[in-house]
């Protein structure tokens, strides 16, 4: 007998056949979980993009530092700077 016990058909001439017809995927639960992170990493970096093209210098490319130096920004009526010190200073 070629085939797993779990297999519907039982009629595979090898076990390797009857394992790729199954279409198993090994890591699934990891490989999902991966997509995740990977949507959130091109998230931020998205972000970050958007933050240097309208001239705002976050201290960081994560979201936390982006949005602050957003808000920062915003406040004070011109872009944020990280290198500048003094930008940090909301009036």
């Amino acid at each position: 007998m070629a085939c797993r016990s779990g297999c519907r058909t039982q009629d595979h001439k090898s076990w390797g056949e009857c394992l790729r017809s199954s279409n198993l995927q090994l890591n699934a639960g990891e490989a999902k979980h991966d997509q995740v992170n990977f949507r959130r990493w091109d998230n931020e970096l998205q972000l970050y993009r958007d933050a240097r093209a309208q001239g705002v210098q976050p201290a960081g490319t994560t979201t936390a530092k982006i949005r602050q130096a957003m808000e920062i920004s915003e406040k004070t009526g011109k872009a944020f700077n990280a290198e500048r010190p003094q930008d940090s200073i909301i009036v």
